[in-house]
């Protein structure tokens, strides 16, 4: 980390002093061009790039958002699960600002991320309140539940439809991709089952075992309740319920 302004931006982000951070590594911008802050990026710490990308979304518009390459947003972004953000709320807003930005290309993003370790972790945690929607989505091809949907899939299980994601005569929109054009998570989604597939299918695999997981956690939580309640409270009531 030679370049003065990585320098200095790491020194600010230390201190705390984001939108500092972000304004001295836009100042390259202005004085050696678009592709001298990209060049510079690479020099930051994946850490410390996150910190100002964290900071900033689509109604907060930053530059580094703007320039950020696939690869150097991946490399950040999948340390987000370090920061214990239970909503989420964050990587919506770095996703969305920076996956869908103007000119840019979704797939790139998506490709990158995917190919880290942890990578579809961060896709699934984008989506983890979304997994009901997903499902119908994966089933019909459609967000509307009162919609017929697709019905390509009719009469396959769930293991034959997985596999079918993979096939581009089966796998074939059923929704066009203006009518989820929102730079959200439908067009994130649409995304990834048509133009991603294997990313789409390891995404749902793993919200459904978290959810799965979380399932059997309060069953035995509720079962350990029920337990503790219906234990006997003395050795002579554990003797008449054993003789009953």
């Amino acid at each position: 980390m030679n370049h003065p302004v990585v320098v200095k931006a790491a020194r600010l982000i230390h201190a705390g002093d984001i939108v500092g951070a972000e304004t001295a590594l836009a100042s390259l911008v202005e004085t050696d061009g678009d592709q001298a802050l990209v060049v510079a990026m690479d020099e930051l710490p994946a850490k410390d790039l996150l910190a100002v990308l964290r900071d900033f979304d689509a109604s907060r518009e930053s530059v580094v958002n703007l320039l950020v390459s696939p690869e150097q947003f991946a490399r950040a972004v999948v340390l987000e699960r370090r920061y214990g953000d239970a909503s989420h709320e964050r990587l919506h807003g770095m996703i969305n600002s920076v996956v869908f930005r103007a000119g840019g290309d979704p797939g790139e993003f998506i490709e990158a991320i995917a190919a880290l370790d942890g990578g579809c972790d961060v896709l699934a945690d984008y989506l983890s309140d979304r997994l009901e929607s997903l499902e119908h989505f994966f089933r019909h091809g459609t967000f509307d539940f009162f919609s017929e949907g697709d019905d390509a899939t009719v009469g396959m299980s769930d293991a034959e439809c997985l596999d079918a994601l993979s096939d581009p005569e089966i796998n074939r929109p059923f929704l066009e991709h203006s009518e989820v054009n929102d730079h959200d998570w439908l067009e994130l989604s649409w995304t990834l089952r048509y133009d991603h597939p294997e990313v789409f299918r390891d995404v749902l695999l793993i919200l459904r075992a978290r959810s799965n997981a979380e399932a059997l956690r309060q069953g035995n939580d509720e079962g350990v309740a029920r337990g503790g309640s219906d234990r006997p409270a003395s050795a002579a009531e554990a003797e008449e319920e054993s003789a009953l």
